[in-house]
């Protein structure tokens, strides 16, 4: 019996050099060129610039406004998924294309509708800011609009598995006597495991490196409203390029660990044969 040629792709020693190339021009080149050009300061010199109380503030911020919009993503992205795939109700294909929005929307028109909406005279703003809720030049206004932008990520890596999942397995919980939490628990949670994690993290990573919807809702303070990404562009226009690239560097190198980090999660809580 002959042998049968499995490649899926013709030509796939092209297509992988294909590949490579644009990965490597891509995506290593602009690595490679941030660690070479914050390489170039002295190791007391790049401490000086990442190790500052204003630097600290950036990356304890940025960080934890990340987590915290991919947590309450997590939440909200994992229910509105629900929605869309378990019930039908009038607008349902509007509600799912509006889940795009921020995807397609520039992220600075959205950090300006948000700015406008919860400053003291804005629609929201004027019933809220008497309430004591801020949501404009602080940190929870940038919580506010990372949620925005991040919320697609996680509906759109849940839905496609909820639309796939069988339904017998469901239905023959209920037949042994097991109630809806014990259901959801025990059979359908473990297998969004995977997908819930997938989002996070990227909800999670595009947090972290958002620009253009923070800077019009921030206020841009340092030490209270000021993420990292700001921060670099500031070095930049004080023409501390070395500075603010040895910053870019510190984001880079976190970022990267907690992704790897996040990856091995969800590897270890994926079911065995997928």
């Amino acid at each position: 019996m002959s042998n049968v040629n499995r490649k899926v792709l013709p030509g796939f020693s092209l297509s992988l050099g294909y590949t490579v190339f644009y990965l490597t021009v891509l995506v290593l080149l602009p690595i490679m060129a941030c660690f070479l050009k914050a390489a170039s300061l002295s190791f007391d010199d790049f401490w000086a610039a990442v190790w500052t109380d204003r630097a600290r503030a950036a990356y304890m911020l940025t960080f934890g406004a990340a987590f915290t919009s991919a947590v309450v993503n997590l939440f909200l992205g994992f229910l509105l998924a629900w929605v869309l795939v378990r019930y039908e109700f009038p607008g349902k294909r509007l509600v799912d294309s509006l889940v795009d929005l921020p995807l397609a929307l520039p992220t600075a028109v959205g950090g300006l509708v948000y700015a406008s909406l919860y400053v003291k005279n804005g629609w929201l703003g004027q019933f809220l800011v008497p309430l004591g809720i801020q949501g404009a030049y602080t940190r929870f206004a940038i919580v506010l609009v990372l949620i925005f932008v991040g919320l697609p990520f996680v509906v759109r890596t849940v839905q496609p598995i909820l639309e796939e999942m069988d339904p017998d397995a469901e239905e023959a919980a209920a037949s042994l006597g097991a109630t809806r939490w014990q259901t959801f628990r025990k059979i359908i949670l473990p297998a969004l495991h995977p997908a819930l994690l997938t989002g996070f993290a990227l909800t999670f990573a595009r947090a972290v490196g958002e620009y253009g919807s923070v800077v019009f809702v921030s206020g841009n303070m340092p030490y209270k409203t000021e993420i990292a990404p700001i921060l670099i562009v500031a070095r930049l226009e004080e023409f501390a390029y070395g500075e603010a690239t040895a910053i870019a560097v510190v984001l880079l190198v976190i970022s990267f660990s907690m992704l790897v980090l996040i990856n091995l999660l969800e590897r270890w809580s994926r079911p065995r044969g997928y």
